[in-house]
């Protein structure tokens, strides 16, 4: 059996304006109910030491899809990736990096969904 995707939303601190226009609980929810993932989860910025801690903790190379919302996938590759590195896991096979900032909630509900269903 095959794991599904877990959904991980970075909002950046809550306090990015390009965030906005989001809602966060809406999304978080739509994508948990509505989707075929193993769960979401919400973490304040992961791009900062805590982040990176939860990361490892988090990730412990089980093979796992991991679909991320936040900023720009560049970004996102190169703030995370090393915490990838370091518990054996390889960000650039197990992470859909989606940017999900300037979008509305369901812009991003759609974004998300279509990450989803690619994997299928």
């Amino acid at each position: 059996m095959s794991i599904k995707p877990r959904f991980i939303m970075c909002i950046c601190t809550g306090q990015c304006p390009g965030f906005k226009s989001l809602d966060l609980w809406e999304l978080v929810n739509t994508v948990r109910r509505e989707m075929d993932v193993e769960y979401a989860i919400v973490h304040p910025q992961l791009c900062v030491d805590d982040g990176e801690r939860f990361l490892k903790d988090y990730i412990k190379n089980e093979g796992g899809i991991y679909i991320i919302g936040a900023c720009d996938p560049k970004m996102q590759r190169k703030m995370m990736k090393e915490a990838f590195q370091e518990v054996g896991a390889d960000f650039e096979k197990q992470v859909i990096a989606l940017d999900l900032r300037n979008l509305s909630t369901e812009e991003a509900i759609k974004r998300v969904r279509e990450a989803v269903e690619a994997l299928k």
